[in-house]
């Protein structure tokens, strides 16, 4: 229970970096649907999109690589030095081409080319801390990554603040004055994007030590090996990044020009209500991927990954029922602008596909440790293709929904696939029965819910208190072990 303990402590912490960042972001759902009109918010969630697609293509897979072969290699310091001195050269190389490019750029996205000037600034300092913030990971560091992770959001949200709410205020007050000059009418999409910016610039700041202890010796033969083992993870994560962000591009191209904006806006915003899900998956991810490097070599360690997986499905299940039960509570803390309640149906859908890559997420185990990431990367192309071709046949006859529907069976189908694949190359003895019964009634009664008594508490919340007890009656042995063992 130690080696568990030890795991959820991680977890916990790893959690924290990730759910204060995310909740406080939130905070801007709320200020930019105030201060923006939807079109507006829909240009901003589109170039968000288009830059976790560049955020891909930055790290090439190499933070995946950068755990693989630290835990594997003898000299930790040659995998640092190596991975480190190729993403600066790459991030140089990227800021080069874009800032040539960036009017051609700008135009093929249909975003002004000032905005896509400063993301670009913004990816490149963001890729520059992917290995320093890898390297925290792997020295068991969270507090401090922690700190940098929730540090990076304050700046981000306070600016957001001051441009968008205190900075009007002030020129209109006092009109001649310093502060007075730095605002700009109707330029609230550049004020985000500079706010971005900002706090990618301080964050770099405070982990550039890790560049001046570096001695930029390149290890050649160690790099290919790491790009050999993270290409495929690139494949992936552009997969992933189809998946996630790919609908509201699409959505902005495929709808009447009139509306697309708009209903990208909305979409966007009711989203965002899957937060709580994955937050949890997100977390638990940070905390396992260095766990499950280094206990590959322990005797056990395929029956600690099958109880790993089903402890997260119980937990996910949880906040699955839960969150949708209460989701139209939530919608009024979250999400108070009701001209974006109209995407609320989409809700349970995207909460249940995050739900599902969290759980591909744990399967994905076996070709990460058996350096099979390419079958990782035909998954994932097998979900992004999925996603195109849905959401090209959904989206003009029920819009958003249809991407949410293509979001949930892309991510739904990884999930199938990886387990099937993983039972023949490297099987692990996953409770299936009680995983699958977890997960199956935990959806049952979100659909009873959310489309058969929205709103009436006196049914949602004994489902809920049904749902714990049947875990709790299930899992009652393990929770006593858990216990008597703290005792």
């Amino acid at each position: 229970m130690g080696l568990y303990k030890n795991l959820f402590k991680q977890t916990a912490i790893y959690g924290l970096a990730t759910v204060l960042p995310r909740m406080l972001s939130f905070l801007l759902v709320r200020l930019h649907t105030d201060k923006m009109v939807t079109a507006d918010y829909g240009e901003v969630t589109i170039l968000l999109s288009f830059m976790v697609f560049f955020n891909v293509i930055l790290s090439y897979g190499m933070e995946t690589a950068f755990f693989r072969f630290y835990n594997s290699e003898d000299d930790k310091k040659k995998v640092i030095e190596t991975s480190t001195i190729s993403i600066f050269w790459t991030s140089i190389g990227f800021l080069i081409i874009a800032l040539l490019f960036r009017n051609t750029f700008a135009k093929e996205m249909n975003v002004e080319a000032e905005y896509f000037t400063y993301a670009i600034w913004t990816l490149v300092f963001d890729a520059l801390v992917i290995i320093p913030f890898s390297r925290l990971r792997a020295e068991q560091r969270p507090i401090v990554y922690a700190v940098i992770k929730i540090g990076n959001v304050m700046v981000t949200v306070l600016l957001n603040i001051f441009f968008l709410v205190y900075l009007p205020k002030i020129a209109l007050s006092n009109p001649n004055t310093f502060i007075s000059s730095l605002y700009v009418e109707n330029f609230q999409i550049g004020y985000v994007f500079i706010s971005n910016l900002v706090a990618s610039v301080a964050t770099f700041v405070v982990l550039s030590p890790n560049y001046m202890k570096v001695k930029w010796h390149f290890d050649a033969v160690l790099w290919k090996k790491m790009m050999q083992y993270g290409l495929p993870i690139l494949i992936a994560g552009i997969a992933f990044a189809v998946n996630e962000h790919l609908d509201k591009i699409i959505l902005g191209n495929l709808l009447p020009e009139n509306i697309a904006k708009s209903e990208v806006g909305a979409y966007s915003a009711c989203y965002k209500l899957g937060l709580f899900m994955v937050l949890y998956a997100t977390a638990f991810r940070l905390g396992i991927e260095p766990f499950f490097f280094s206990h590959a070599k322990n005797k056990n360690a395929k029956q600690t990954y099958a109880n790993i997986t089903k402890y997260f499905v119980i937990f996910g299940s949880i906040i699955l029922l839960g969150v949708i039960v209460f989701a139209d509570v939530l919608k009024l803390i979250l999400l108070p602008n009701k001209e974006y309640w109209e995407a609320m149906k989409v809700v349970p859908l995207i909460i249940v596909a995050n739900f599902f890559l969290g759980i591909y997420n744990n399967l994905s185990v076996w070709y990460k440790l058996t350096d099979k990431t390419k079958i990782g990367a035909y998954i994932s192309v097998v979900g992004a293709a999925l996603t195109l071709v849905l959401n090209f046949f959904l989206i003009p006859k029920y819009s958003y929904y249809g991407s949410a529907i293509a979001t949930i069976a892309a991510y739904g189908s990884m999930m199938v696939i990886s387990y099937i694949m993983g039972n023949k190359y490297y099987p692990i003895p996953y409770d299936m029965k009680k995983i699958g019964g977890y997960l199956g009634l935990s959806i049952g009664f979100s659909i009873l819910s959310f489309y058969f008594f929205r709103e009436n508490y006196w049914i949602g919340i004994p489902l809920l208190a049904a749902f714990i007890y049947f875990i709790y009656y299930n899992e009652k042995e393990m929770l006593h072990r858990i216990l008597k063992k703290q005792a």
